[in-house]
């Protein structure tokens, strides 16, 4: 048993990444983006703020609205969002585009202040300071091989949270890692793995 599923286009997929035609965006995110090596502090900023408004909801409800995060927030530059005003989070919470939870758009521009107080490039530094030993992973071969929650999601989040950090608990902390490319979770015979390797060692 392999774990992919194969779309109608004939190409081996992750099973989340195999969705009807009426879901094609969701299979362009995995095969272009999910796993590929993220770099860059508001870059990062953005995958942190984008998997803190997941939780609890479909990947797809964020991503088909991710261009109207965008535009809420500043496209997500740190120093931009650190300068948000109280009347802002009101206003954001009138925003259709968006998901329009306080707690979540809070955390967001309390993020981007924490972050805005860090050294260029320090962000970046310190969430791929907890990517995990490529070569010491086991290549999942089935979904129920991929673990919520590892080690490093843990100490990822325990130390953002240190730092002041909100809604970055081990479970967001992975998926992040998922997302950004610290970790390869496609599984072994996804079309994509390979791609996904050879950008990490790039």
């Amino acid at each position: 048993m392999t774990g992919v599923s194969t779309a109608p286009d004939g190409v081996p997929r992750c099973p989340w990444g195999m969705e009807s035609e009426k879901m094609a965006d969701y299979r362009t995110y995995h095969d272009t983006e999910w796993g590929r090596p993220v770099h860059g502090d508001d870059a990062l900023f953005e995958r942190m703020s984008l998997e803190a408004f997941q939780s609890g909801l479909s990947w797809l409800t964020i991503l088909r609205r991710r261009e109207g995060f965008r535009a809420a927030f500043a496209d997500f530059r740190i120093e931009a969002v650190a300068r948000f005003t109280d009347a802002d989070a009101e206003r954001l919470l009138t925003d259709a585009r968006i998901i329009r939870n306080r707690a979540k758009i809070n955390a967001v521009l309390t993020n981007a202040r924490v972050a805005a107080g860090l050294a260029p490039g320090e962000l970046d530094r310190l969430i791929w300071s907890y990517a995990p030993d490529r070569a010491a992973r086991r290549t999942p071969r089935t979904l129920s091989d991929v673990a919520p929650v590892t080690p490093e999601s843990t100490a990822l989040a325990k130390d953002l949270k240190k730092r002041g950090f909100r809604f970055v608990g081990p479970t967001t902390a992975y998926a992040t890692m998922q997302a950004c490319g610290l970790v390869n979770d496609h599984l072994a015979d996804c079309h994509v793995r390979d791609a996904v390797e050879a950008a990490a060692e790039g």
